[in-house]
């Protein structure tokens, strides 16, 4: 198995990462707001300090970056790509659908990646060629083809005027088409396309550190991923991950011409 090593270090740095944000979730804490009106805390900035000190230690050669500030330069190929907390407002509200979030990047490709959700006890992990698994146990994107039998996971549509789905109203007759929509933001919903509980994720905004991880897991799972563009990178700005019998429909929707890439686990 490619990353052996370091799919081993991913799965064991985030439960222990988990456990620091636990802890502070039983425990009370005051949250922080940031430039972008996002939420931190406390529990963020010791769980990513502890993953990267980790990751020095270990990889003392490769690249850090994490969304709380922590940046390191490579000496190689190599950047992991940190979010200690996706889901921080899920984690202040005290719900459980939050996760740890590490990847690994090459060449601006994700090719090791790991999602841990301490509050739930699950773990989905990934490496490029050797599929996609939750709690070890294999998982596959569904094999749905056509929209009125899917779940889609639409993010961020109270933003509607602010994000790239388009207008209101074109997404409205979209979204109608569905058999459901399911949205809990980020990881949560993308780890079910992965493990064909939905079909379709589009989430207009996002950074690295919410996807270094997702991506590979998404496409070693069997889904399609792409940019609203049409490109397929974890530095795009947005995602859409979904099942690959409907992805025709998706491009069509996105008006994307361009190839997309779907991996053959």
């Amino acid at each position: 198995m490619a990353f052996e090593k370091e799919l081993a270090f991913m799965r064991e740095i985030a439960i222990r990462a988990g456990e620091v944000g636990l802890r502070h979730q039983k425990a009370g804490f005051s949250a922080e707001t940031k430039p972008d009106n996002t939420p931190v805390t406390i529990a963020d900035r010791e769980s990513e300090a502890l993953i990267c000190e980790a990751i020095m230690e270990a990889f003392p050669e490769d690249g850090i970056l994490g969304e709380e500030g922590t940046g390191k330069e490579a000496q190689s190929d190599r950047h992991w790509i940190v979010d200690p907390i996706d889901g921080t407002k899920d984690f202040v509200r005290g719900n459980k659908h939050w996760a740890v979030l590490i990847g690994l990047e090459m060449d601006g490709e994700s090719m090791a990646g790991v999602c841990h959700f301490p509050a739930l006890g699950d773990t989905y992990h990934a490496s490029r060629g050797d599929g996609a698994f939750r709690n070890n146990e294999p998982i596959k994107a569904s094999s749905i083809q056509s929209l009125k039998d899917s779940v889609i996971c639409p993010s961020a549509i109270n933003r509607n005027h602010k994000n790239r789905y388009g207008d209101p109203q074109r997404l409205m007759q979209f979204l109608s088409q569905f058999w459901a929509i399911r949205t809990l933001g980020g990881a949560p919903d993308a780890m079910m396309v992965a493990s064909g509980q939905a079909d379709i994720w589009i989430e207009p905004k996002s950074e690295a550190w919410d996807l270094a991880a997702t991506k590979v897991i998404l496409e070693e799972s069997g889904a399609v991923f792409l940019n609203f563009d049409g490109g397929s990178s974890l530095f795009g700005g947005n995602a859409i991950a979904c099942a690959p019998g409907v992805a025709q429909q998706v491009r069509d929707f996105f008006q994307v011409g361009q190839a997309i890439r779907q991996s053959n686990p």
